[in-house]
């Protein structure tokens, strides 16, 4: 049976990601063309950065039901109003996807490769993603910082690339010394269960249940007398600690 579930899965999966796409893009595009003639370049932005969290929503929660599902858990819910800097673990392709949970609009912080995917490549440049690998850490800081400002969070995956497995990477402190310039508050979330959806250098994806949790904010009266260093591995602890609750719970 898990043998058929997987070619199930795949077939559905990927029958509908192509159908879908190659039918909403073109219409979301005229959409942008039109909105293009009355609305402000600001308005234009909100709506594309929204339009690509429907299309992650639609993908990682209808898609693959019922072979895997997508457990989202908010434990913020009194948090201070945003922008956020929301740090994530980083296990597989699909958790850029995941963030269409978030109900912000938000812009990610990606390595070059997302940006050579076809078309969908195209949206998230357009949509003011951040390349880190292209900028220097001035410019990045300054683009980040000019996103808070206009009420965008921000969504990092510190390790750096995919770590493929349960095992987390070491964190990179690149967003950490915006958060403590920009003095905005960070959102631990923590993803687990989709290492295999897909596994790193594969398509293939696997039945089961990924867990994504978002944790209280840290405000920056909590943090603003830390090193970069402290606050990532202090940071880093925190998610760990949730994985492991997350996954002895299972």
């Amino acid at each position: 049976m898990d043998g058929l579930s997987v070619i199930l899965l795949n077939t559905f999966f990927y029958g509908a990601f192509l159908v879908f796409s190659a039918t909403v893009i073109p219409l979301f595009i005229l959409y942008l063309a039109l909105l293009s003639v009355f609305m402000s370049h600001r308005g234009i932005m909100r709506q594309l950065r929204r339009a690509i969290s429907w299309y992650g929503f639609i993908i990682i929660k209808v898609f693959p039901f019922p072979f895997a599902r997508v457990r989202y858990r908010d434990y913020g819910k009194a948090d201070p109003e945003g922008p956020y800097l929301f740090v994530c673990n980083h296990r597989s392709a699909s958790d850029a996807f995941l963030m269409a949970c978030l109900p912000y609009e938000c812009v990610q912080v990606v390595n070059i490769w997302p940006f050579r995917i076809p078309v969908l490549g195209t949206f998230a440049r357009l949509a003011g993603y951040l390349s880190i690998r292209e900028m220097s850490f001035e410019e990045f800081s300054r683009k980040s910082i000019d996103l808070l400002n206009q009420g965008v969070s921000i969504i990092a995956f510190p390790e750096g690339t995919r770590s493929g497995s349960s095992v987390m990477r070491p964190f990179h402190s690149s967003v950490f010394r915006v958060a403590l310039e920009a003095r905005c508050p960070i959102v631990p979330i923590c993803i687990s269960g989709n290492e295999d959806k897909p596994h790193r250098g594969s398509l293939i994806l696997h039945p089961g249940i990924i867990r994504m949790h978002k944790l209280p904010a840290l405000p920056w009266e909590k943090y603003k007398d830390l090193t970069s260093f402290k606050l990532k591995n202090m940071v880093r602890d925190i998610i760990a600690r949730e994985l492991a609750g997350m996954e002895g719970n299972r």
